[in-house]
C-alpha cells in the first residue's frame, strides 16, 4: 500500500474512549450504540453525524445546530439526545466519521521523510474535504480511535531515528500545526488567509512604500507565486529541520 487511508470512511464511530471527567458517566461516545428499549430506532449515530456533515460541508460550520441537523433528517431536535447529548459530541462524531481510517504508511518508500510527507499530504487533502475539521479540533476535547489513529501513524513513523518520545511527538505536532495554517479559513497572517496575499495588506504597504520597503518587495514577488506555495515550503523546511535533527542523533 503506499499511504492510502485504511478500510472504509464512513460507518459508524467505532470504539470510543470518551473523557470520564464529563458529566460523570464517561462521555463514550462509541460505547453508547443505540437505544437498547423501545422499537427499533430509525435513527443512528452515524446518520445523525453524516446529517450534521453534510451541512457543515455546504453550509459551514456555523450553520450545524441539534435542531438544523435535526430538520435535515425529518425528525424532532429532542430525538437528537438520544444518541448525542450536546453538540460537543456531535462534533466529536463527525471530526471521528469525516477524517475516515488512519493512513497506512508501512508500504511508503523513501524512509521516515516521505512517510511523513504522505501523511502530511493526506491530512490535508481530509482537511480540505471538510473545511470546518479546523475548528472542532482545538483544545480539551473528545478523540475517538481514528483520529488518535493518525497521530498514531506519525509517531511511528518516526520510530527508529534515535528521536525520543517526547521529540517525536513535539515533531508532529509540528507537522500538523503546519498543515492546520495552511488549512484554517482564518490562518495566522493575512497572507494565509486564504492561502494568497491578502489585498487589504498589499493596499496599505503599496501606499506607504518607504515604511514597509521589505513587505512592498516581498509582495511583488510573492504574486507571482503559486497559491500553495507556502504549503510547500513550510513542508519541506519542517522536514529539514526533524533530518537534521535525526542526523545528529545518528552521529552521537
Amino acid at each position: 500500500m503506499d499511504g492510502r487511508r485504511g478500510g472504509r470512511e464512513d460507518g459508524d464511530a467505532g470504539t470510543w474512549n470518551g473523557d470520564p471527567r464529563r458529566r460523570g458517566r464517561g462521555v463514550a461516545l462509541g460505547h453508547r450504540g443505540q437505544p437498547t428499549r423501545g422499537p427499533r430506532p430509525a435513527l443512528t449515530l452515524a446518520g445523525i453525524a453524516g446529517a450534521a456533515i453534510r451541512v457543515a460541508d455546504e453550509e459551514g460550520l456555523d450553520a450545524v445546530s441539534m435542531q438544523r441537523v435535526a430538520a435535515a433528517l425529518d425528525v424532532t431536535k429532542m430525538a437528537l439526545y438520544r444518541y448525542v447529548a450536546s453538540k460537543a459530541e456531535l462534533f466529536a462524531v463527525m471530526t471521528e466519521i469525516a477524517v475516515g481510517e488512519p493512513p497506512v504508511l508501512s508500504g511508503v518508500r523513501g524512509g521516515w521523510r516521505r512517510k511523513l510527507e504522505r501523511w502530511a499530504e493526506l491530512l490535508r487533502t481530509t482537511w480540505r474535504e471538510h473545511p470546518w475539521i479546523p475548528a472542532v479540533t482545538l483544545g480539551d476535547r473528545l478523540m475517538g480511535p481514528r483520529e488518535t489513529g493518525w497521530t498514531e501513524a506519525a509517531v511511528a513513523a518516526l520510530e527508529g531515528t534515535g528521536l525520543t518520545g517526547a521529540e517525536r511527538m513535539d515533531a508532529v505536532s509540528l507537522l500538523g500545526g503546519h498543515v492546520r495554517n495552511t488549512r484554517s479559513a482564518a490562518g495566522t497572517q493575512p497572507w494565509t488567509a486564504d492561502r494568497r496575499l491578502s489585498p487589504l495588506l498589499a493596499d496599505l504597504v503599496r501606499r506607504d512604500k518607504e515604511r514597509f520597503p521589505a513587505l512592498v518587495a516581498a509582495i511583488d514577488e510573492a504574486g507571482r507565486r503559486p497559491d500553495d506555495s507556502g504549503w510547500t515550503f513550510g513542508l519541506a523546511r519542517i522536514l529539514d529541520g526533524i533530518e537534521q535533527l535525526v542526523a545528529s542523533r545518528s552521529g552521537d
